[in-house]
């Protein structure tokens, strides 16, 4: 069984930057991909994702956070890093990490708690 636990959330300013961490622990083996996903406060839509790397470094973002949002991993420490700048009252929402692991696909996920992020105007 994984655990990851996610940290770094808080309440900041518009412009302001803060950076989530992720860690994964556990029974762990085969860690492929991990990302980032969000869901505002009242959204019922799914969680959607923020940005994701995988574990050859490869990086996909949303198009609302590209060139804001930098995502990077420790492979060494099972980690995952997400450095948000330049934020924005729209970014305000829970953030929760994801891991995808497996030796082959279908990949199981792994959430953690999630970590709000609170952006004031």
């Amino acid at each position: 069984q994984l655990q990851v636990v996610e940290s770094g959330g808080g309440l900041v300013q518009a412009g302001g930057s803060l950076r989530l961490s992720c860690a994964a622990s556990g029974r762990i083996s085969n860690i492929n991909t991990m990302g980032w996903y969000h869901q505002a406060p009242g959204n019922p839509r799914p969680r959607e994702l923020v940005a994701s790397i995988a574990s050859d470094g490869y990086t996909n973002y949303a198009d609302s956070v590209r060139g804001r949002f930098t995502i990077s991993r420790d492979n060494a420490k099972n980690t995952v890093y997400l450095q948000m700048n330049s934020l924005k009252p729209e970014d305000t929402a829970v953030y929760y990490c994801a891991a995808d692991v497996g030796a082959r696909r279908p990949w199981v996920r792994y959430w953690g708690q999630g970590t709000q992020v609170t952006v004031s105007s």
